[in-house]
């Protein structure tokens, strides 16, 4: 995470919570998603959910369940979520998903629900929850086909 991302992390949420997930502090390697829309990563790929700019995004193939899973290099504590979706092509439904390093099998933190809408939306998390993998499931889509596309994705909480 760049010098600037921290000050401003450490300003908001205090000194011990901090922006988790960003293009620049998490390999492409440690992310994958369920799917991508015509297969053109280059337009519509997983790194375009870390990558600052507005008009970039990542763009699910369709399909019923979608996903983003997250592998941290180490546990993580997590706070809130925060998602910004293209209106017309949310999930209304999603749930919070986490496991240690050493496991495969997920178990659920939380379900939130956002709206169909283009703003900026946060999930705070309750009861701290820790993993080193973390998986954002997609339960259903408000497009027909069942794409999600989503601008924006942040984590927050804290290194432990």
């Amino acid at each position: 995470m760049c010098r600037y991302c921290q000050q401003v992390s450490s300003a908001i949420f205090g000194k011990d919570w901090m922006l988790l997930v960003s293009f620049a502090n998490l390999p492409a390697s440690l992310f994958r998603v369920s799917s991508v829309l015509n297969r053109d990563s280059k337009q519509f790929g997983k790194k375009h959910l870390f990558d600052g700019h507005e008009e970039t995004c990542w763009n699910s193939d369709q399909g019923a369940i979608q996903w983003v899973l997250l592998e941290f290099p180490q546990m993580v504590k997590i706070s809130e979520v925060r998602l910004q979706f293209q209106g017309g092509f949310a999930s209304t439904d999603c749930r919070l998903e986490g496991c240690t390093k050493n496991e495969d099998m997920f178990t659920k933190l939380a379900n939130f629900y956002p709206e169909d809408k283009n703003s900026l939306q946060s999930f705070p998390i309750h009861g701290d929850p820790l993993a080193h993998k973390l998986k954002i499931v997609f339960e259903n889509s408000t497009d027909f086909f069942g794409r999600i596309i989503v601008y924006k994705l942040d984590v927050l909480g804290e290194k432990l």
